[in-house]
Protein backbone atom coordinates (compact mmCIF):
# COMPACT_ATOMS: atom_id res chain seq x y z
CA UNK A 1 0.00 0.00 0.00
CA UNK A 2 1.74 3.45 -0.87
CA UNK A 3 1.61 6.14 1.44
CA UNK A 4 -0.86 8.44 0.28
CA UNK A 5 -3.41 5.30 0.62
CA UNK A 6 -2.35 4.30 3.55
CA UNK A 7 -2.68 8.11 5.28
CA UNK A 8 -6.06 8.28 3.43
CA UNK A 9 -7.66 5.10 5.07
CA UNK A 10 -6.14 6.35 8.02
CA UNK A 11 -8.02 9.88 7.98
CA UNK A 12 -11.13 8.08 6.68
CA UNK A 13 -11.32 6.02 9.11
CA UNK A 14 -10.78 8.87 11.57
CA UNK A 15 -12.87 11.51 10.54
CA UNK A 16 -15.47 10.02 8.03
CA UNK A 17 -16.97 6.80 9.31
CA UNK A 18 -20.01 7.04 11.74
CA UNK A 19 -21.74 4.50 13.85
CA UNK A 20 -25.08 4.34 14.70
CA UNK A 21 -28.63 4.11 13.03
CA UNK A 22 -28.67 5.36 9.37
CA UNK A 23 -30.58 5.36 6.30
CA UNK A 24 -29.01 5.40 2.90
CA UNK A 25 -29.70 7.31 -0.10
CA UNK A 26 -30.90 4.06 -1.60
CA UNK A 27 -33.39 3.73 1.16
CA UNK A 28 -31.26 0.90 3.08
CA UNK A 29 -30.67 0.35 6.74
CA UNK A 30 -26.92 0.79 8.17
CA UNK A 31 -25.13 0.49 11.51
CA UNK A 32 -22.56 2.91 10.00
CA UNK A 33 -22.10 6.12 7.90
CA UNK A 34 -19.28 7.17 5.58
CA UNK A 35 -19.12 10.67 5.03
CA UNK A 36 -16.33 11.03 2.78
CA UNK A 37 -17.50 15.24 2.62
CA UNK A 38 -15.92 15.53 6.07
CA UNK A 39 -12.84 14.62 4.29
CA UNK A 40 -13.05 15.24 0.59
CA UNK A 41 -13.09 18.99 1.51
CA UNK A 42 -10.47 18.85 3.60
CA UNK A 43 -7.07 20.53 2.93
CA UNK A 44 -5.19 18.47 4.72
CA UNK A 45 -6.96 15.31 2.99
CA UNK A 46 -8.27 16.29 -0.81
CA UNK A 47 -4.56 16.00 -2.22
CA UNK A 48 -4.36 12.30 -0.83
CA UNK A 49 -7.41 11.82 -2.64
CA UNK A 50 -6.56 13.43 -5.86
CA UNK A 51 -3.29 11.11 -5.36
CA UNK A 52 -4.95 7.64 -4.77
CA UNK A 53 -7.60 8.17 -7.12
CA UNK A 54 -5.11 9.39 -10.00
CA UNK A 55 -3.43 6.19 -9.27
CA UNK A 56 -5.95 4.15 -10.02
CA UNK A 57 -7.64 5.79 -12.98
CA UNK A 58 -3.95 6.99 -14.67
CA UNK A 59 -3.67 3.43 -16.18
CA UNK A 60 -7.09 3.85 -18.17
CA UNK A 61 -6.40 4.71 -21.90
CA UNK A 62 -7.02 8.25 -23.34
CA UNK A 63 -9.14 9.43 -20.48
CA UNK A 64 -9.69 12.97 -21.17
CA UNK A 65 -11.97 14.19 -18.17
CA UNK A 66 -13.43 13.07 -14.74
CA UNK A 67 -16.32 14.13 -12.59
CA UNK A 68 -19.91 12.83 -11.73
CA UNK A 69 -23.30 13.60 -10.19
CA UNK A 70 -22.99 16.61 -8.42
CA UNK A 71 -22.61 16.97 -5.05
CA UNK A 72 -20.47 13.28 -4.18
CA UNK A 73 -18.14 13.86 -6.97
CA UNK A 74 -17.60 17.21 -7.27
CA UNK A 75 -14.58 17.68 -4.68
CA UNK A 76 -13.03 13.95 -5.98
CA UNK A 77 -13.22 15.58 -9.39
CA UNK A 78 -11.38 18.58 -8.21
CA UNK A 79 -8.68 16.49 -6.28
CA UNK A 80 -7.90 14.17 -9.36
CA UNK A 81 -7.61 17.51 -11.88
CA UNK A 82 -5.02 19.27 -9.52
CA UNK A 83 -3.25 16.02 -8.53
CA UNK A 84 -3.18 15.12 -12.38
CA UNK A 85 -1.83 17.85 -13.86
CA UNK A 86 0.66 18.22 -11.26
CA UNK A 87 2.16 14.89 -12.70
CA UNK A 88 1.46 15.98 -16.33
CA UNK A 89 -1.73 14.55 -17.16
CA UNK A 90 -4.70 16.44 -18.89
CA UNK A 91 -7.85 15.51 -17.42
CA UNK A 92 -10.46 18.51 -17.58
CA UNK A 93 -13.26 17.77 -15.01
CA UNK A 94 -17.01 18.49 -15.35
CA UNK A 95 -19.92 17.71 -13.07
CA UNK A 96 -22.89 16.64 -13.57
CA UNK A 97 -26.43 17.90 -12.40
CA UNK A 98 -28.71 15.82 -11.10
CA UNK A 99 -31.79 17.36 -13.58
CA UNK A 100 -31.08 19.69 -16.60
CA UNK A 101 -30.92 23.49 -15.41
CA UNK A 102 -34.07 25.57 -16.37
CA UNK A 103 -32.53 28.43 -17.16
CA UNK A 104 -29.75 30.02 -18.67
CA UNK A 105 -28.01 26.88 -21.54
CA UNK A 106 -29.82 24.38 -19.77
CA UNK A 107 -27.21 22.18 -19.53
CA UNK A 108 -26.87 18.98 -17.62
CA UNK A 109 -23.56 18.41 -17.90
CA UNK A 110 -21.02 21.56 -16.52
CA UNK A 111 -17.06 22.00 -17.74
CA UNK A 112 -14.99 21.63 -20.91
CA UNK A 113 -17.14 19.85 -23.68
CA UNK A 114 -17.73 16.25 -23.07
CA UNK A 115 -18.91 14.97 -26.72
CA UNK A 116 -16.51 12.10 -28.66
CA UNK A 117 -13.75 11.96 -25.05
CA UNK A 118 -13.32 9.40 -22.71
CA UNK A 119 -14.47 9.75 -19.33
CA UNK A 120 -14.25 8.36 -16.10
CA UNK A 121 -17.11 8.63 -13.84
CA UNK A 122 -15.89 9.23 -10.26
CA UNK A 123 -18.32 8.94 -7.13
CA UNK A 124 -17.05 9.76 -3.30
CA UNK A 125 -18.96 6.63 -1.61
CA UNK A 126 -20.83 4.14 -4.04
CA UNK A 127 -24.03 1.70 -2.44
CA UNK A 128 -26.39 0.44 -5.30
CA UNK A 129 -24.23 2.37 -7.92
CA UNK A 130 -27.46 4.66 -8.74
CA UNK A 131 -25.71 7.99 -8.68
CA UNK A 132 -22.55 6.82 -11.15
CA UNK A 133 -25.01 5.36 -13.73
CA UNK A 134 -27.06 8.56 -13.64
CA UNK A 135 -24.23 10.51 -14.53
CA UNK A 136 -23.18 8.27 -17.39
CA UNK A 137 -26.53 7.98 -18.88
CA UNK A 138 -26.30 12.04 -18.89
CA UNK A 139 -22.83 12.15 -20.21
CA UNK A 140 -23.89 9.77 -22.65
CA UNK A 141 -26.54 11.88 -23.71
CA UNK A 142 -23.52 14.52 -24.09
CA UNK A 143 -21.51 12.17 -26.50
CA UNK A 144 -18.99 11.20 -23.81
CA UNK A 145 -17.52 7.70 -24.00
CA UNK A 146 -17.78 6.10 -20.60
CA UNK A 147 -13.77 4.80 -20.24
CA UNK A 148 -14.61 3.60 -16.31
CA UNK A 149 -16.67 4.30 -12.78
CA UNK A 150 -14.41 4.64 -10.17
CA UNK A 151 -15.22 5.20 -6.32
CA UNK A 152 -13.15 6.63 -3.03
CA UNK A 153 -14.81 3.81 -0.79
CA UNK A 154 -17.09 0.65 -2.18
CA UNK A 155 -19.35 -0.34 0.46
CA UNK A 156 -19.91 -3.88 -0.52
CA UNK A 157 -23.22 -3.52 -1.31
CA UNK A 158 -24.05 -4.67 -4.88
CA UNK A 159 -22.91 -1.36 -6.91
CA UNK A 160 -20.10 -3.01 -8.37
CA UNK A 161 -22.20 -6.06 -10.05
CA UNK A 162 -25.00 -3.03 -11.54
CA UNK A 163 -22.26 -0.76 -13.10
CA UNK A 164 -20.27 -4.02 -14.42
CA UNK A 165 -24.01 -5.28 -15.58
CA UNK A 166 -24.25 -2.22 -17.19
CA UNK A 167 -21.31 -2.59 -19.90
CA UNK A 168 -18.91 -0.30 -17.18
CA UNK A 169 -15.68 -1.22 -15.72
CA UNK A 170 -15.45 -0.39 -12.06
CA UNK A 171 -12.73 0.53 -10.14
CA UNK A 172 -12.59 1.28 -5.96
CA UNK A 173 -9.60 2.67 -4.56
CA UNK A 174 -10.76 1.20 -0.78
CA UNK A 175 -13.19 -1.42 0.41
CA UNK A 176 -14.94 -1.97 3.74
CA UNK A 177 -12.05 -4.30 4.98
CA UNK A 178 -9.47 -1.27 4.57
CA UNK A 179 -11.31 0.86 7.13
CA UNK A 180 -11.95 -2.42 9.23
CA UNK A 181 -15.73 -2.49 8.69
CA UNK A 182 -17.49 -5.82 7.33
CA UNK A 183 -20.16 -5.84 4.81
Amino acid sequence: MNDARAKLIDHITAEAVFHGDFTLTSGKKASYYIDLRKVSLDHRVAPLIGQVMTDLIAPIPDVAAVGGLTMGADPIATAVLHQAAARGLTYDAFVVRKEPKDHGRGRQVEGPDVAGRRVVVLEDTSTTGGSPLKAAAALEREGAIIAAVAVVVDRATGARETIEAAGYPYFAAIGLADLGLAP
